[in-house]
């Protein structure tokens, strides 16, 4: 089962990082508010990237490396998939 990491954009600006099975029913969670604290608040959210892992429990190691990072490091990794794949 793949398993993803993603990041989203809050409706404030603010970054948020999660990890799932199934990223269009957590990006419909979040954004019907019924999907995590933080963006409760903060909504409608846009997905801005995400990563397959093979297995849950490198989607949650990912996860808790991308928390680590400063917000530059987090813009700059949503740059770098930008510059990788444009979105129309």
């Amino acid at each position: 089962m793949t398993a993803y990491t993603y990041l989203l954009r809050c409706a404030d600006g603010t970054l948020y990082c999660g990890w799932t099975n199934d990223l269009a029913a957590r990006l419909a969670a979040h954004n019907s508010g019924k999907g995590a604290k933080y963006t409760r608040a903060r909504r409608p959210v846009r997905l801005v990237y995400s990563e397959p892992h093979p297995t849950r429990g490198e989607a949650m190691r990912r996860e808790a490396a991308i928390k680590r990072l400063s917000r530059a490091e987090k813009e700059a990794l949503l740059a770098a998939q930008e510059a990788r794949c444009p979105v129309p």
